[in-house]
């Protein structure tokens, strides 16, 4: 199909200017600030409304394989499109975990028969698969997951001679979970002698601290540095962590990059009292100048990417005691809409928005055209009518799970386009489900 969307505010490259786009198959065929001739399919009057870069999401979990009850790659990629978001990147932590090519590409085949969105999965590192680890393909895999806390099993990767073994040999991009696991174990003991099985959700973030959250990034950043690798730090949840991370350097030239989460950059420990275990993640949410300060850094781009790491539990699991309840929440239907109410609120421009949530996550990771509003590049794009407002419930949720932290909350903005590869897959709360989305391929 042709399409071209005309009169939209394009947000793109530091920008916002009036202008035309021509949509042919799934590529920007022409982009232009005064009319475009030419016989379409399809025309949308957009005027009013701004058109952005579709949102890249570096960190989901959508449970697919083994999780299922919780959410699958369907129900996730669609609530994600909905969101604004029209590529994700998701995790190994599925059941089986992801440690070998075979069980990598049993993901990629799924996706492709059921996925809204483009997808790419990340490869899993273990404290013993090294070997398979390197067999991965730089250019179709996003790059190499560690737990360097936070996790179980063989997942769990913090011993000091198997991350050596791996920052020294593996040349793809390694995106770490920094949470140090004896810290947190120790405080777990404080704490369940104090309390029992009935801890409070206000000790989380006391749980699990700022002092495990920087002496694992810390010792992150001191192996990418030894062996000059390409390192990716996961959800910065801590103001000290930020002073490992430098903006004096274009981003494409940064061996060490960083991300920061939807949920520390709009919770606080005060949540705690209100939300519960709903806004019980880790690396947990933890106070309002930690929160304050990911934002300053987001904004200086000491932080280069904005994430969700959505990951469902059903209520059911959420409603636990405190040691039960498992972390994580849903988040990728929301994500565009709460940086705009950010934007509302005067505390990040749209550019910015545009910056973190598609260009910087494009050359963070490589991808091949994707990211930006280009000619030639694919049409990933999202139109969003910031003068609408829709609040939070559960009749409007498209998650698995049937929840959101964000119940309750009215957005002064909605999504009504989102254009995955070209394909007009969500119109004002339609889908159009007819073609999948497409494996991200990437220039390394």
């Amino acid at each position: 199909m042709k399409i071209l969307i005309q009169n939209a505010n394009i947000v793109n490259e530091g920008k916002i200017f009036k202008g035309n786009v021509l949509i042919e198959n799934n590529i920007i065929s022409e982009i232009s600030d005064s009319s475009i001739q030419s016989k379409v399919d399809k025309v949308i009057d957009a005027a009013g409304k701004y058109l952005f870069p579709g949102c890249i999401d570096d960190q989901v979990h959508f449970r697919e394989p083994g999780l299922t009850h919780k959410g699958e790659i369907y129900t996730e990629a669609k609530a994600a499109v909905a969101g604004g978001i029209t590529t994700y990147m998701e995790m190994p932590n599925t059941v089986p975990n992801v440690f070998t090519q075979e069980l990598l590409e049993d993901k990629y085949k799924r996706a492709s028969v059921v996925s809204l969105a483009n997808y790419s999965f990340f490869m899993g590192a273990s404290n013993d698969n090294l070997d398979e680890v390197l067999k991965t393909n730089p250019k179709n895999v996003c790059g190499v997951k560690v737990f360097m806390g936070s996790s179980t099993g063989n997942m769990l990767v913090d011993k000091r001679e198997t991350l050596e073994g791996l920052f020294s040999k593996c040349k793809m991009l390694i995106a770490t979970h920094c949470e140090d696991e004896e810290t947190v174990r120790n405080n777990m003991q404080l704490y369940k002698e104090k309390y029992g099985e009935e801890v409070p959700i206000e000790c989380h973030p006391l749980v699990r601290n700022e002092e495990a959250c920087y002496k694992s990034s810390s010792m992150a950043v001191e192996l990418a540095k030894k062996y000059n690798a390409r390192l990716h730090i996961l959800h910065i949840s801590t103001a000290k962590e930020l002073a490992l991370f430098d903006n004096t350097k274009p981003l494409k030239e940064k061996r060490i990059t960083a991300e920061a989460c939807i949920h520390h950059l709009w919770f606080s420990d005060k949540d705690y009292k209100t939300k519960g275990s709903f806004i019980k993640w880790n690396p947990a949410v933890k106070t309002e100048n930690d929160r304050d300060a990911i934002l300053e850094a987001v904004l200086d781009n000491r932080i280069d990417v904005i994430a969700t790491d959505h990951a469902p539990h059903t209520i059911e699991e959420k409603n636990q005691t405190y040691f039960k309840a498992p972390s994580g929440g849903p988040l990728v239907q929301h994500s565009l809409n709460a940086m705009i109410e950010f934007y509302k609120q005067g505390k990040i421009s749209l550019e910015k928005i545009a910056e973190k949530m598609a260009h910087a996550v494009a050359d963070c990771f490589q991808i091949e055209k994707r990211g930006y509003i280009r000619k030639g590049y694919f049409a990933d794009l999202v139109l969003v009518d910031l003068n609408d407002s829709y609040k939070v419930d559960k009749s409007n949720l498209l998650y698995k799970c049937g929840w959101s932290p964000f119940e309750g909350t009215t957005f002064h903005s909605k999504i009504t386009h989102t254009f995955v590869s070209g394909h007009l897959v969500y119109e004002n709360g339609n889908f159009d489900e007819s073609k999948k989305g497409e494996r991200i391929t990437f220039e390394r």
